[in-house]
C-alpha cells in the first residue's frame, strides 16, 4: 500500500512487473495481505492494472498506533502509514486508554468492501509523545520479543557462571597470553578476543570466540529461543538480546581476568600478510584487558602518552596488530573487495534516555583492525569446512542483476564515472575502482549509497554462492555467536570437524531463510529507532538556522545534511517559492525552469528547521531567508 491509497501487488510467479491497483480497487485488502487480483494488461501508461478480487491471507493481525477518542467509539491511527483503512475501537474494547496514548491493538474484524476494520486494545504503552513510549512502539510494531519464555529463563539460571574444572581438559590453554577484547564503550557482550604476535617470518593471529555452543545445546529451550530471535537487536538506549543475560553478559562474555571457553582460530601470515596456515581448536582464555575502540585509537593513531602508559605491555601487541591489519586490508582491496565508507549515526543519550547529541560514528584504525581480523577468521573457518566437505551455513552476497547494473551505469555516467564490465558482468574490483574515483568529491556519499543499493542484500544460505562484496568464493559468519544464531550453527559444525560430537543440522536452508528474515527485521527496527531519536532531538529546534549541504536530490525536493549534527531533512519543492523546479535526473540536480537556479549534491546551503513530524518520521527544512516566500506562480498572478 501507498499512504495515498493505491497499491502494488507483487506476483507470486514473478513473471512480470508488479500490478498497480488504484485506490478504488484495493478494498477489502490491507497492506501485507496475499490477494487474488484481476489484471487488465492494457492499463494506463501501458502498465498492468488490477483490482483485488479476494483476500487469500491476512498479513497483519496487530497494529501499533495512537488512540483517538470519539463520541461513541475510538480509532487507532497506525504508525504504519501504509495502513490506510480506518481502524475502529469500540468503547468497551479501548483498554481504558486515554486520548493520545500509544496502544497495541489486535484486529478483530478486517475491512470489507463497505466496512471499516475493528480492533481491541491489548496493551497501553503510554503517552504517544513520551520518547520511551515511542521506542516501545517501534519494538512492538516490528514484533520484537522482549521477555524470554519461562523455560529459557530457568535454563539460563541453571548455567554455571564459572568455568567448571572438568571443562578445561583437552582444550588449548591460552590463559597466559595477553589476548584482549576491543569493543565499543557501551558493549557488554564480548564475543571475541584477539592477539597478534610477531614470528620469524611474519605474524601469528589468534582470534578467540566465545564457545556459546558449549552452553547452548542444539534443540534445548535456549537454542529454540535463540533461533526464534535470530539476532540481538541494538538500540541507542537498550539491547534486545538473543540469549538471556546470564549467558550474553555472563559466562559467554569474554570478561577480563575471568576464565572463558572459546573456539580458537590461529592464522600464520607471512611478512606481506598472506595467510599460510590455519588451525582450529577448542580453547580456554583469560582476557588480559577489556579495551575500547577509543583506547586503541588514542594509543595507536593519536599516540596519547597517558593512554600508552596505562596500557603498558599491551602496546607492543597492539602495534603488531595494526601492522598486520593494514597488510590484510591492502591484500583484500587488491583482490577487489569493496570498501563502502558510509557514515552512521551515533546517538548520545542523557540520563533520562533523551537524545542530547547526534554525531557521526567514529571508524578509526581500531574499528578497521577488528574488522579485518574477524573477516580473516570467518573466511578461514568457511574454507576449513569446505575442505572437509561439511555442509554449512554460508554468508552469501550475489552479484547485482543485469537491470541493476544497467541503471547503475546510467547513473554513474551522469557524474562522468564508468563501471567496467567483464563479459557483460561487473566485478567487485570495478565497484571498488568507482569508489576510489569518487573519493573526496561532493557526490561521494551519494555514489556510495547508490552503489550499495544496486547490490543484492547479503543473506544466509546452505549453498556456497560466494560473497561479491568481499570478492571471495567462500565466506561464513563465525565470530559473533552471542548475538547471531548463524554463528552458533557454524560453531556447532566446526565442533563436528574438531571431533566434539554432535551432528550437522539437516535444515540448514530453513535456518538460513529464518535468520535472514530476522536480520532484516532487526535492521529495519534499528534504522527506525535511530531516525526516531533524530526526530526527538530536533523537536525543540524548529525555527533555528543551520549550515549543511545537499545530500540527495529527488523530484519532490532535496535532502540536506546538517554540518553541526548528523541529521538530515527535506527541503520540499513547494518550499522553493521563486520558481518551478524540475528534476534533471541525469545530472542529479533540481533546476528552476525560469531562473535556472539549481541545487545539486554537495552544494552548501543554509536551512531553517520548518517542522518535525514523528508520524511521518520526517524533518522538514526551508532555505534560510525564504521561509515566507510565496509560490512563484502566485507572485506572477499578482503582477498581472
Amino acid at each position: 500500500m501507498h499512504p495515498a491509497g493505491f497499491a502494488f501487488v507483487a506476483r507470486d510467479d514473478a513473471a512480470g512487473d508488479d500490478v498497480y491497483v488504484p485506490a478504488s480497487g484495493v478494498r477489502p485488502a490491507m497492506h501485507g495481505d496475499r490477494v487474488l487480483v484481476r489484471v487488465d494488461p492494457a492499463g494506463p501508461r501501458g502498465r498492468a492494472q488490477g483490482r483485488v478480487v479476494k483476500v487469500l491471507e491476512r498479513g497483519i493481525s496487530r497494529v501499533v498506533g495512537v488512540l483517538r477518542r470519539g463520541r461513541t467509539a475510538s480509532v487507532v491511527v497506525p504508525q504504519e502509514q501504509r495502513l490506510t483503512v480506518p481502524i475502529v475501537v469500540p468503547r468497551a474494547a479501548d483498554g481504558d486508554a486515554a486520548d493520545g496514548d500509544m496502544v497495541v491493538a489486535e484486529i478483530t474484524r478486517h475491512p470489507g468492501l463497505a466496512s471499516d476494520a475493528e480492533a481491541r486494545v491489548v496493551a497501553v504503552l503510554g503517552p504517544a509523545d513520551d520518547p520511551r513510549v515511542e521506542t516501545e512502539a517501534v519494538i512492538h510494531a516490528h514484533g520484537l520479543p522482549l521477555a524470554f519464555p519461562e523455560e529459557a529463563v530457568l535454563a539460563a539460571r541453571d548455567v554455571p557462571q564459572q568455568v567448571p574444572p572438568g571443562a578445561v581438559a583437552g582444550r588449548l590453554d591460552l590463559r597466559a597470553l595477553p589476548i584482549v577484547t576491543i569493543d565499543g564503550e557501551n558493549a557488554r557482550d564480548f564475543d571475541d578476543a584477539v592477539l597478534v604476535e610477531p614470528t620469524a617470518d611474519g605474524f601469528l593471529l589468534t582470534v578467540a570466540v566465545a564457545d556459546v555452543s558449549h552452553y547452548v545445546r542444539a534443540g534445548s529451550a535456549l537454542d529454540r529461543e535463540a533461533r526464534a530471535r535470530g539476532t540481538s537487536v541494538y538500540f541507542p538506549d537498550r539491547v534486545i538480546p538473543m540469549l538471556p543475560e546470564e549467558l550474553s553478559n555472563g559466562i559467554c562474555s569474554l570478561r577480563p581476568g575471568e576464565d572463558r571457553l572459546a573456539k580458537v582460530v590461529r592464522l600464520t601470515c607471512d611478512a606481506r600478510g598472506r595467510v599460510r596456515t590455519a588451525t582450529f581448536a577448542d580453547g580456554i582464555i583469560r582476557s588480559a584487558a577489556r579495551l575500547t575502540y577509543t583506547d586503541v585509537r588514542q594509543a595507536l593513531a593519536d599516540r596519547d602518552p597517558a593512554v600508552r602508559a596505562r596500557l603498558g605491555p599491551l602496546i607492543g601487541p597492539l602495534e603488531t596488530a595494526e601492522t598486520l591489519a593494514r597488510l590484510l586490508m591492502a591484500r583484500r582491496r587488491k583482490r577487489g573487495s569493496i570498501d563502502f565508507d558510509l557514515p552512521e549515526a551515533e546517538v548520545i543519550l542523557d540520563l533520562r534516555g533523551r537524545p542530547e547529541q547526534i554525531v557521526r560514528a567514529e571508524r578509526s584504525i581500531a574499528h578497521r583492525m577488528i574488522e579485518e581480523f574477524m573477516l580473516a577468521a570467518n573466511e578461514a573457518v568457511a574454507r576449513e569446512l569446505a575442505r572437509r566437505k561439511l555442509p554449512s551455513l554460508h554468508r552469501v552476497h550475489e552479484a547485482p542483476g543485469p537491470d541493476a547494473v544497467e541503471s547503475l551505469r546510467e547513473f554513474l555516467g551522469g557524474f562522468g564515472l564508468r563501471l567496467k564490465l567483464e563479459d557483460d558482468r561487473p566485478t567487485p574490483a570495478a565497484f571498488q575502482a568507482v569508489l576510489e574515483q569518487v573519493a573526496g568529491r561532493p557526490e561521494e556519499r551519494l555514489v556510495n549509497t547508490v552503489l550499495l543499493r544496486s547490490m543484492q542484500q547479503a543473506r544466509y544460505a546452505a549453498e556456497p554462492l560466494g560473497h561479491f562484496g568481499l570478492a571471495t568464493d567462500c565466506y561464513t559468519h563465525f565470530t559473533s555467536p552471542i548475538r547471531r544464531y548463524p554463528d552458533l550453527i557454524v560453531h556447532r559444525i566446526l565442533g563436528v570437524a574438531l571431533g566434539d560430537g554432535g551432528t550437522v543440522p539437516t535444515d540448514l536452508a530453513v535456518i538460513g531463510e529464518e535468520s535472514s528474515r530476522r536480520e532484516r527485521i532487526a535492521m529495519e527496527a534499528e534504522r527506525e529507532i535511530v531516525q526516531l531519536k533524530k526526530i526527538q532531538f530536533m523537536r525543540d529546534k524548529v525555527g533555528e538556522t543551520y549550515s549543511g549541504f545537499v545530500s540527495g536530490v529527488m523530484p519532490f525536493g532535496f535532502f540536506v545534511e546538517l554540518t553541526e549534527f548528523f541529521v538530515d531533512g527535506l527541503v520540499h519543492v513547494t518550499a522553493l517559492g521563486d520558481d518551478y523546479y524540475e528534476h534533471v535526473e541525469a545530472q542529479h540536480v533540481l533546476r528552476g525552469r525560469r531562473t535556472r537556479r539549481s541545487f545539486r549534491v554537495g552544494d552548501p546551503v543554509r536551512v531553517v528547521v520548518a517542522g518535525v513530524s514523528v508520524e511521518r518520521r520526517q524533518i522538514d527544512f526551508t532555505l534560510a531567508g525564504e521561509e515566507g516566500a510565496p509560490p512563484w506562480r502566485s507572485r506572477r498572478r499578482a503582477r498581472r
